[in-house]
């Protein structure tokens, strides 16, 4: 079955997160991803992690890389950047995610990669922008979520800020990045050239955030944060204990999801009381709102009041340790787990990565490709590129006298 974006190549200069995500899911569109690495041990991310026995393939950078191609290549030497010329030349986009000013240093910014490929689609990534005063400034994941404000929305009011336990602002600024990318190869489509993508981190995360951004901006008043209370402030969307232990999401907002959740508890008596009569009247009384659920729930546990709730429409979900997410049979069945081979892992032949997170009807998602090995696709592309036997050993040699150029973005 073909891939969306069957035929598209694309030249992939970023590393760490933000830009591999957002090649890896161009990838599993079906894309091809030549991923230029520089000398001294590639991509950081194939060492990410404190279990040294992963060092060149670690999962962090599984996660992000299966399928691509790998090419090792100093930027700073004249030789080795025409090859990159030439794969840029031959490319439908150009990923990067240096700081500020380092890809035009290097000969291989817009206005020049424009001269040798006016279709190009050129995406720049970094944590505040090519332009404006915070422009210069270094970012990370963690340093975004505190600039943005994101730190301070989740817990309860009075707690410190607590940092998102995942780097969602990579994952995110790398999904605006593919989806803008997605737009500009339309335009292209569309006879109306190539492209330049701005996209930084804090523009993203505050797109991100337009549900906690937008109301401030209209009301001028700052939201507050709400610990596990849902963003409505019902006292029925929040978290309570089962008679497991196990704890239970709710997320009942709505007038009929609220009898639905008083039949299935055998409370019909909530329906009349008027102290839960409607939404509003049910923020006013929130602790009895509360304080009477929290009775009700224990009466069965976690899973059992997952399965009834949901069954009956009402939302409800069990608290989950990531190990039993990604163990749901239900993640098969969407084919978004994808197995692949990976050579090099300490104790297995072969993992399973996520799919793009959504499924199409006539077009095939995914990859059952292995990430790269740091360079193992230099030869092979040398050659496509129409270099001779002579010049391939000369790149290949001297590759490795070059320095790692630092890109802008990262996890901590």
């Amino acid at each position: 079955m073909p891939q969306p974006l069957d035929g598209i190549r694309v030249a992939d200069f970023s590393h760490v997160m933000a830009g591999p995500y957002a090649s890896h899911l161009l990838r599993l569109l079906g894309a091809e991803v030549i991923k230029v690495e520089s000398p001294g041990g590639g991509d950081a991310m194939r060492y990410y992690g404190t279990d040294r026995r992963y060092d060149g393939m670690a999962p962090a950078f599984i996660a992000v890389n299966a399928g691509k191609k790998s090419i090792v290549l100093d930027l700073k030497s004249a030789e080795q950047r025409d090859v990159a010329r030439r794969i840029v030349e031959r490319s439908d986009v150009l990923l990067e995610n240096f700081r500020p000013g380092v890809m035009e240093r290097l000969g291989l910014g817009y206005d020049e990669v424009r001269q040798i490929n006016p279709d190009i689609v050129y995406c720049s990534i970094s944590g505040y922008g090519q332009s404006g005063p915070l422009r210069d400034w270094p970012a990370i994941d963690n340093i975004v979520q505190a600039t943005s404000g994101m730190m301070s929305l989740g817990g309860n009011p009075g707690d410190p800020p607590m940092r998102v336990g995942f780097p969602v602002v990579d994952t995110l600024t790398g999904q605006t990045a593919a989806f803008a990318i997605l737009a500009a190869l339309l335009r292209r489509e569309r006879q109306r050239g190539g492209e330049y993508i701005d996209v930084a981190m804090l523009d993203a995360s505050l797109a991100f955030m337009t549900s906690a951004i937008v109301p401030y901006l209209v009301t001028g008043t700052a939201p507050q944060r709400t610990g596990n209370v849902g963003y409505s402030g019902q006292p029925t969307s929040a978290m309570f204990e089962a008679g497991d232990g196990r704890l239970v999401s709710l997320g009942v907002v709505q007038q009929g999801q609220f009898a639905a959740l008083a039949r299935a508890l055998d409370r019909e008596d909530w329906l009349a009381d008027s102290r839960f009569a409607d939404p509003e009247v049910r923020r006013a009384n929130a602790e009895a709102m509360r304080v009477e659920l929290s009775r009700e729930l224990k009466r069965k546990s976690a899973a059992e009041w997952e399965a009834e709730m949901s069954g009956a429409g009402i939302p409800c979900g069990m608290v989950r340790q990531v190990d039993e997410a990604a163990e749901l049979a239900h993640l098969r069945d969407r084919g978004m787990k994808l197995p692949i081979e990976v050579a090099g892992l300490p104790d297995r032949a072969s993992c399973e990565i996520l799919n793009v997170g959504f499924s199409l009807t006539d077009a095939q998602t995914g990859t059952s490709e292995s990430p790269p090995g740091l360079a193992e696709h230099s030869e092979e592309i040398l050659r496509w590129l129409g270099y001779a036997e002579p010049e391939i050993g000369s790149i290949l040699a001297g590759r490795t006298q070059g320095r790692q150029v630092e890109a802008s973005t990262g996890i901590a």
